[in-house]
């Protein structure tokens, strides 16, 4: 099929630093480029992909400057799609509901992955606009507050199985990886691992819109020593930050779509602390591949608990569950229902041509 997929401009795809929507969007694309489709990436220019990529800002907005209209970008991005519709089979779309408007006025089959959280206000007013507007969900808690939205599947993220290498050893710390606001729990995980008394290594970005959240609520608990502030780190670095981890602490009081990070901590062996809100019962395996907590009181008498778990256990379910290849069939799934869903029209299905062991084109 011939794909189109539609990313956020806030971030490269895949980001360079922090940046949970555009990752997940580089590894579907790779793996459907893998399964033989067609796929055009529309996202910033900084992005790296093996798919087609239809740079329509030059970077991403975040790290590219100040002064930058994101709306103006956005602009770009919507028209850039909507001239080349008629060249995609499907457009795949992880814009939220921004583009409905139009994707609805193509005459080309789309779906939207919704990343983000649905119980905010005037999401029910946009529902009813757009009723037959096909919609994923990254977990069945995500969608509550939104039941007569036209859900089409859930799909769980996935990422590619050699994407971090796993550690069968015992950690020495305790680590906190997300951003630095109140609904991620980085006050909770300070209290916790002092409780506990373990070392907390916390590998944040500081939003703009926090700053004084952080100076007054964080940083004089910053000792560089049971309490380490290591800052953002890229892919490269997560890895040992998460491998070489007793346990990730993700003490959370919000509605939490999915937490890519817990994922991205079983890929490593690492088992996953967390509170039981959002998506955390449909991603942790409660006594598997971690604990789920209701309270701080709880979660202490977890990491004393941790050597019960088998790091090995961790890292094969995992692979069981939450590989990139599985995220990327069920999408492949849910496109071909989308095109046998449209009545008969003049485009022609793109039909991948095979490629011999010397690069050749097969015949047919």
């Amino acid at each position: 099929m011939r794909i189109a997929q539609l990313a956020p401009l806030a971030e490269s795809v895949p980001p360079k630093l922090y940046g949970g929507t555009e990752r997940v969007v580089a590894w579907l694309v790779n793996e459907l480029v893998d399964l033989g489709h067609h796929v055009t990436l529309f996202a910033s220019g900084d992005s790296k992909t093996r798919a087609d990529l239809h740079a329509v800002w030059p970077r991403a907005l975040r790290l590219g400057g100040k002064g930058v209209d994101p709306n103006a970008a956005c602009t770009l991005l919507l028209e850039a799609i909507a001239t080349r519709a008629k060249e995609f089979d499907v457009i795949h779309s992880h814009l939220d509901w921004l583009p409905l408007p139009m994707l609805s006025r193509l005459g080309v089959p789309f779906l939207t992955t919704l990343h983000g959280r649905l119980d905010l206000p005037g999401l029910p007013d946009v529902i009813q606009q757009f009723p037959e507007a096909k919609l994923i969900s990254i977990s069945e808690h995500q969608r509550l507050p939104l039941p007569t939205a036209c859900w089409s599947a859930t799909i769980q993220h996935g990422l590619p199985a050699d994407q971090f290498l796993p550690s069968f050893v015992k950690g020495s710390y305790l680590a906190f990886l997300g951003r630095l606001t109140a609904e991620k729990g980085p006050e909770e995980a300070i209290r916790i691992a002092h409780a506990a008394n373990m070392p907390l290594r916390i590998a944040a970005k500081i939003p703009r819109s926090e700053t004084k959240y952080f100076k007054t609520r964080l940083q004089p608990f910053l000792d560089g020593e049971k309490v380490q502030l290591i800052g953002e780190v890229n892919d490269t670095k997560k890895q040992p930050f998460l491998a070489n981890a007793a346990c990730l602490l993700f003490p959370i009081n919000w509605p939490e779509p999915f937490g890519l990070v817990m994922i991205e901590a079983m890929a490593c062996g690492t088992p996953v602390i967390a509170f039981r809100s959002g998506s955390v019962p449909e991603v942790v395996q409660d006594g598997v591949t971690g604990f789920i907590v209701e309270d701080e009181e709880q979660a202490i008498a977890a990491v004393h608990k941790l050597d019960q778990l088998d790091r090995r256990q961790i890292r094969a379910t995992f692979e069981q569950r939450f590989a990139a290849s599985r995220m990327a069939l069920e999408y492949e799934r849910e496109y071909k229902k989308l095109v046998a869903a449209e009545p008969p029209a003049t485009r022609t299905l793109f039909s991948p041509q095979k490629l011999d062991p010397a690069g050749e084109l097969a015949s047919a």
